[in-house]
């Protein structure tokens, strides 16, 4: 959740904030919703169409500011771990090796959609997109024309026509990120997508811009109310409570032209608790108090117009450029999940850049999760990437019996009383991922019981079969109120948890047993000796960290047949391979007591 108001440009609108609002915003301070009836109340006042268009898009995205502070204010405190925002940038050298990296890993996959008239085209980057704050640097990608196997070109085109009888390449529906091959569909008549020309390579320009450095400053409780500056960048902690911290930043230097109009993110700000990890963000508000009370008169002053100006809009303009000259500096309230012991404000420097633009010409790649092909396809990018998550993630690996207890999180759903549900949910870690399929949960026994006047548990209830089900597959008990015959309290049994025993061993590159193979960028596992289910794989390279992988494909006997061999493919060239199996299966009682939320049954008073 991060927030940032528009003024002359404002997205958002009344209607966004009004279907966003939930009765929880009034726990976190009251005037919420009579504040938001006010405004839409004063709204019916205005005529003119534009001035209430104005008022509408800065009232509303004043209410939506407000409520999003509220939630950030009212937000639990649980601690929550993530990921080092910079983690990428900090294997390169300098930031335009991070942008050579970027375009160079860079590669098209084909997918398969199931229709014989579809085909999706996934460009696949090197670095998460989706991550917060994606990629570091501003980046584009401007997608030209698609050649097919018969040598035609099929241009680009931003969105799919109905009319166009042709082949036609355009944005995906599904997937933002993709791209959709479409084939003309003729009523009644089958068409075998073999006989149909498929897409070989994709041709485009990506443009990235670097800036010219990056400076961090590690900042503490010290260093409250003070500015501290390198070169033309400078950054003032204001205030750092338990959860939050804020930040202003300036740069003394104009912004490059090439980075003219182009959103911008040239401030990150990381927390650390008492542990030394990273704590996940929960959220940012990028208006300062001095912003927010400039919107508010703003706002009044639209407000005490009867129509809409040329005039008008010159004065708001005229007031937004003197307001930004006056207060010249950036501010960023950024909330964490977890008490804060130390900040790092990164900032980068975009007073000077690197523009790279190339030229885009991909073959599009047919590498799916399953094939019958005998021959490993290659996919050898020539860059490396490191996976910065491995190592935690592989914690999982050691596991034990009490830390599996202790990440239990019970939650209740009583919204539909016929399928009332107790939820026993963890954090999935590592040894999820060599659990298998091979479950004997055993019994699962839950009883329910009623509830003394003191508030204590008193007798169990008498219940049918049917009242309740246990599913230890998924960690869910489901009961239906209708069937009780008195209102229960209380749920009081076992829930089974599942635990492998994981073994791990380390083998250079040279010495690997039978039945796994490196081949450039590739793992190459024979499946027979190393089965699936029970094995996981990580490799290093000579640095001594984690590759990140690109993918995997599994060699199979045919369309019922076993998996003969796996391939992984990595971003990089291992030299050590890790190997994870699963050597015994344990199920682990997890003994509850609940207090049971309580439910509107149909037919009893409230």
């Amino acid at each position: 959740m991060d927030v940032r108001l528009p003024l002359t440009t404002a997205g958002m609108c009344l209607a966004l904030l009004l279907g966003a609002c939930s009765p929880d915003d009034e726990k976190h301070g009251p005037g919420l919703e009579e504040k938001t009836a006010q405004f839409e109340q004063s709204l019916d006042a205005i005529t003119d169409p534009k001035l209430k268009d104005a008022v509408t898009e800065l009232g509303g995205s004043l209410l939506l500011l407000e409520r999003a502070r509220r939630r950030l204010d009212g937000q639990p405190a649980k601690t929550e771990y993530g990921e080092d925002a910079l983690g990428a940038l900090r294997h390169y050298p300098t930031p335009q090796a991070l942008v050579d990296t970027f375009i160079d890993g860079l590669f098209v996959l084909r997918k398969d959609v199931g229709s014989d008239y579809l085909t999706d085209l996934q460009p696949v980057f090197p670095f998460n997109l989706n991550i917060p704050g994606g990629f570091l640097f501003p980046h584009g990608v401007q997608w030209q024309s698609v050649t097919l196997s018969d040598k035609r070109v099929i241009a680009w085109q931003t969105e799919w026509s109905e009319t166009d009888p042709g082949i036609q390449l355009s944005p995906s529906s599904s997937t933002p990120d993709d791209l959709t091959l479409s084939y003309p569909f003729i009523e009644g008549l089958d068409i075998d997508r073999k006989s149909q020309p498929q897409p070989v390579s994709l041709l485009g320009e990506i443009e990235v811009i670097a800036p010219g450095r990056l400076h961090s400053f590690d900042l503490g409780k010290q260093d409250i109310g003070q500015t501290r500056t390198d070169g033309n960048l400078s950054v003032t902690l204001l205030k750092l409570e338990k959860n939050y911290a804020e930040v202003e930043f300036s740069n003394s230097l104009p912004l490059a032209p090439e980075v003219g109009g182009t959103p911008l993110n040239p401030m990150i700000v990381q927390a650390r608790d008492a542990t030394g990890q990273y704590l996940k963000r929960a959220g940012s508000i990028n208006e300062s108090p001095e912003q927010v009370a400039f919107y508010q008169e703003q706002l009044a002053h639209l407000q005490q117009q009867k129509a809409w100006s040329d005039v008008l809009e010159k004065q708001l303009n005229d007031s937004q450029s003197a307001f930004e000259r006056q207060h010249p500096r950036r501010y960023n309230k950024v909330y964490f999940h977890g008490p804060v012991e130390s900040l790092e404000v990164s900032v980068l420097d975009f007073s000077n850049v690197s523009v790279t633009r190339k030229p885009l010409d991909l073959p599009v790649r047919r590498l799916d999760p399953h094939t019958t092909a005998k021959a490993v396809q290659p996919l050898d990018l020539p860059v490396t990437v490191y996976d910065d998550q491995a190592a935690d993630w592989l914690k999982g690996a050691s596991l034990t019996e009490q830390q599996l207890k202790d990440s239990i999180r019970i939650r209740q759903s009583v919204e539909e009383p016929s399928a009332a549900r107790i939820e026993f949910d963890h954090r999935k870690t590592f040894n999820d991922e060599l659990l298998g399929e091979d479950f004997s949960p055993g019994d699962s026994p839950v009883t329910f019981f009623t509830q003394k006047r003191n508030g204590e548990r008193d007798e169990p209830i008498e219940l049918p079969p049917e009242a309740y089900q246990v599913d230890p597959l998924s960690g869910t008990i489901t009961y239906d109120l209708n069937l009780f015959p008195e209102t229960p309290a209380f749920a009081v049994g076992s829930m089974p948890l599942f635990l492998a025993t994981v073994e791990r061993q380390t083998f250079d590159a040279k010495s690997l047993p039978k039945g796994l193979d490196i081949r450039n960028n590739m793992l190459v596992v024979d499946l027979k000796r190393f089965a699936a289910d029970q094995w996981r794989f990580f490799v290093k390279d000579g640095s001594g960290q984690y590759l990140k992988q690109i993918l995997s494909v599994s060699h199979d006997a045919g369309a019922e047949g076993p998996a003969i061999f796996g391939v992984h493919y990595f971003y990089g060239r291992p030299t050590q391979v890790e190997t994870y199996r699963r050597t015994d299966l344990a199920t682990v009682q997890y003994g509850f007591e609940v207090k049971l939320d309580k439910a509107q049954v149909p037919g009893t008073a409230p």
